[in-house]
Order: C-alpha cells, then structure tokens, then sequence
C-alpha cells in the first residue's frame, strides 16, 4: 500500500533540498560557465549517479553504521568541509579556461563527481532524511527503488538547471576579469554552504 502523502511529502523535500544552493549546483554552475554544458557532461552523470547510490547505500543499510558510530560522522562532516574549503581556493584562483597557463584545468570528471558525493554533507543529509523521514511510503525494498529512481530524474533535472545557467551566464560574463568576479563569487557562496553544516543550522 502506497502512502500518497507521504510520497508527495518526499518530492517536495527532494525538489526543494536538490534545486536549492549547494556544493553541487555551485560548482555545476560555475563548470558550465567556465567549460560549458558539453564539457560538463561527466560533471552532470556523477553528481546525478553518485548521488542514486549514496541514497540506494543509506536506504540499503549504510546509515545505521553512522548512526552506531557518530565519530565516523564527525570524521566524514570535517574532511568534507576541509576539501570544500580547497575546491573554493582552486575556484576563487581561476580565470578563464582560454587564458590559463596550466592546462590541467578541466571540469570534473565522472568518477571525481561521484566521489564527492561521499564527503558532501548536504547530500548526507539528503539521504538520511530521505531514508528515516519518507521511506514509509511503501514496502522495503520498493520504497528503496521508487526513492533512488526519482532521486535520479530529479538530481538530473537539478543538475541540468543549474549548468545552464551557468552556461547561459557566459552571454554577460565575456571578459576575463568579470570571470574572475563571478568566480570568487562562487568560491564565497560554496565556503558560506559550510556554514549551517558547521554550526548545527
């Protein structure tokens, strides 16, 4: 038996958690003004995928660990924000892709995306709220399979939005000088993400 309010319940809080700023939209949306939508392709499959099985891992099981080991949990938070404040200090440091003397600048790749999404807090957050607050809807593992697959749709369209408008950004953002504004711009609003991970918030 289906719940249908908790199951509208759990995409309103999908939709919400998964359009709003994170790390993740942050740096696609940065990665599609910078390389554009065709180079950021990787980025997108690993943040969409990655996420899927962060979520189908937690729903299988993986939270309770977490749950009987809060160390792990302070461990994961605190290198996840250190690696966050690095990501930010290589975003806020970069011009434009064409005026770069290191030609190591790149986007993201897929496994370099899917990765992350295990030292992303908010996306810790997403699944365990997910799976503790809204798995209820239907019979395990169903629920499990109806959550992971509208994760994927959702994570995709999320991922999607927020690359082209960084893509669609490139229009305004032509000279070298004001990519390196928007850029630090970006490298604050991923170190303030921080903040309520931080503080408990």
């Amino acid at each position: 038996m289906i719940s249908q309010q908790l199951l509208l319940a759990f995409i309103v809080f999908a939709l919400v958690n998964l359009y709003t700023p994170g790390p993740n939209n942050v740096m696609l949306m940065t990665s599609g003004l910078n390389f554009g939508l065709r180079r950021t392709w990787p980025h997108i499959a690993g943040v969409t995928i990655g996420f899927a099985f962060l979520v189908a891992v937690v729903g299988l099981g993986m939270g309770a660990v977490f749950t009987s080991y809060p160390l792990l949990q302070s461990i994961l938070k605190y290198a996840g924000a250190a690696y966050l404040v690095y990501l930010a200090f290589l975003i806020a440091r970069s011009g434009p892709p064409d005026t770069q003397q290191d030609s190591s600048r790149r986007p993201f790749t897929f496994w370099e995306a899917a990765l992350f999404q295990w030292i992303n807090v908010k996306g810790w957050i997403i699944a365990a709220g997910t799976v503790t607050t809204y798995a209820a809807f239907a019979i395990y593992p169903w629920n499990i399979v109806a959550m992971v697959t509208l994760l994927l749709v959702f994570a995709l369209s999320s991922a999607l939005t927020w690359t082209l408008f960084g893509t669609s950004l490139q229009i305004l953002v032509r000279s070298p000088r004001a990519v390196r504004i928007f850029n630090w711009i970006m490298a604050a609003l991923l170190l303030a993400s921080l903040y309520p991970v931080l503080t408990g918030r």
